[in-house]
Parts: structure tokens; C-alpha cells; sequence
């Protein structure tokens, strides 16, 4: 049997842990307004019992004039905190189809010094689809205090991707889809340029899944390295906003690769300025 990802957990082990002391279950889901789904309506409409919703809208640094902007330590303590998570639990992490806005939370948790964090194989969408519980029931949530160690050496900044792309000492991976890389198609956010980082390469999220499951370890070597992708060198993810380039994070810290990090600013940023250099077309190989 091909050996998966140490950070994938499947359906029966969770079931079999739910309501546990410790066992904390966050569903994670967000969506492209292109998809046509409402991640809190299906949330209310049936969700994993025990699960707390964890809003990647809400869960940001106030005022941030990016989307999705990661927290202050203290702020992402205050909304951790308030869902009733403990940075000594047992976290499983899910979204809809499996590999998609899961990995972002769980990347944000990880980065705040929790370690004990998991993403579910399959999501919700199989779960349902297996006859397993759901709920409509409101979880019951008893506030706690949540002890942060956030590591900054894992969050990339606006500055350091200038000296990035200026020198090359990181090679950037970029989780969008081929044709926003390449400048083909547009930005679904107005005022961002098309095209890429130079130098950046792309693998696109959803290279990195099938059918709701991240790809087997030997697969995701395969697909990094088709990429472009030296694994014994560092790397920076980008994607639009911050939340599909923790799938590449994810397969990176899945192969036992740790000299990473997450430009948090990701194209949002990037693509939205005009002083930043952008260059169209495929990766260079």
C-alpha cells in the first residue's frame, strides 16, 4: 500500500474519537465565489457532531487591507480560544471536498505552535457520502485559554518575497490554476494583475489531490519535482490569498520537508501593486 501523509487522518479513525476529551473537530470550509457553495450554511445544514466552524473570513488581523491576512498571536489566541480549542488537543481539521481550504487552518494552527494538528481524508462531501453522522445540533462550546508560540519564520512578508524574487535564495511554488498563472485568465479579484512572480513555479492545488485525498507521498515527490522543484532546497507557497498555497505546504511538510514558508500576502498582494515585477507564461523548467 503506498504511504500517505503523516497529517491525514481518515473517516473511521475520526469517528471512532468523536466526543473524546481532547478530540477537537474544525471544519475549515471556504469557498471561491465561483464554486457556489455557502461553507456556514452547509455548516448549519449538517455538520460533523462536535464541530466547531472555524470562518477563514473572520479569523484574520482586523483592519488588514488583504483578505485573509494571518492573525496576531493574540488575536488568533482570542478566536481559538472563544471556539473552545486548546493548544493541548487533538485538532482534525475538514472542508468539503477534502484537500481544498483545510490545510489553510491547519497551516494557521501549526504556525501557532500546534502540532498535534490534522486534516480529514475525504472531507465532509465523502462523509456524507459514507452514511456517517451528521449534525444539525449548535456545538457546545466552553471557552478556554489558548497558549500561542508562534513561529514568524514561517510566515514570508512583502519584503522578503522582493529579496526572493531579486535573489533567488527561495523557490516559489504558486498553488494557482495554470491559466491565472500563466496570465491566460483573469484574477477574480479586481485590480490584480495577471501572471506570476518571475522565477515562481506552478502547481496548482488541485494537482496535488484525487478525489477528495492527497496524493500518496511517492505522488507528491513526483508532482513537485515535474514541477521545477528542487526538494532539498528552500521554498516559498503563494496562491491567491493564502489559502490554497498551504496545500503545497501541506505536501512539502508531508515529504519531510521543513525549510518553508507561506507568503501570506500571496498574488492578493503581489498582483495588486504596480511597483512588483510580474512576468506571464508557463514555469521556466
Amino acid at each position: 500500500m503506498a504511504e500517505t501523509s503523516p497529517f491525514v487522518v481518515d473517516a473511521e479513525w475520526l469517528q471512532s474519537r468523536l466526543g473524546k476529551p481532547g478530540v477537537t473537530v474544525v471544519d475549515a470550509s471556504w469557498y471561491l465565489p465561483a464554486q457556489g457553495r455557502d461553507a456556514r450554511a452547509e455548516y448549519e445544514a449538517g455538520h460533523i457532531p462536535g464541530a466547531v466552524f472555524f470562518d477563514q473570513d473572520a479569523v484574520v488581523e482586523p483592519d488588514a487591507p488583504l483578505p485573509h491576512t494571518l492573525p496576531r498571536p493574540e488575536v488568533f489566541a482570542r478566536h481559538a480560544g472563544s471556539m473552545g480549542i486548546s493548544a493541548d488537543d487533538t485538532i482534525v481539521v475538514y472542508d468539503g471536498p477534502g484537500v481544498f481550504s483545510a490545510p489553510r487552518v491547519w497551516w494557521m494552527f501549526r504556525v501557532m505552535g500546534v502540532y498535534q494538528v490534522y486534516i480529514l481524508d475525504g472531507g465532509i462531501d465523502r462523509w456524507k457520502r459514507e452514511g456517517r453522522p451528521v449534525t444539525t445540533e449548535q456545538t457546545k462550546v466552553a471557552p478556554c485559554f489558548f497558549h500561542v508560540n508562534f513561529d514568524a519564520g514561517r510566515v514570508a512578508s512583502l519584503e522578503e518575497m522582493r529579496k526572493v524574487v531579486a535573489g533567488g535564495e527561495r523557490q516559489i511554488a504558486d498553488a494557482r490554476p495554470a491559466g491565472r498563472f500563466a496570465g491566460t485568465e483573469p484574477e477574480p479579484r479586481p485590480g490584480v494583475r495577471p501572471g506570476h512572480m518571475p522565477g515562481a513555479r506552478n502547481v496548482p492545488a488541485a494537482s496535488l489531490s484525487r478525489n477528495g485525498s492527497l496524493l500518496s507521498l511517492e505522488e507528491l515527490k513526483t508532482r513537485l519535482q515535474e514541477a521545477g522543484l528542487d526538494l532539498g532546497s528552500p521554498v516559498v507557497t503563494s496562491c491567491g490569498s493564502g489559502v490554497t498555497a498551504a496545500v503545497i505546504t501541506l505536501a512539502l511538510e508531508s515529504l519531510g520537508h521543513t525549510d518553508n514558508k507561506l507568503y501570506d500576502g500571496s498574488w492578493t498582494e503581489w498582483g495588486g501593486r504596480a511597483d512588483t515585477p510580474v512576468e506571464a507564461g508557463k514555469s521556466a523548467q
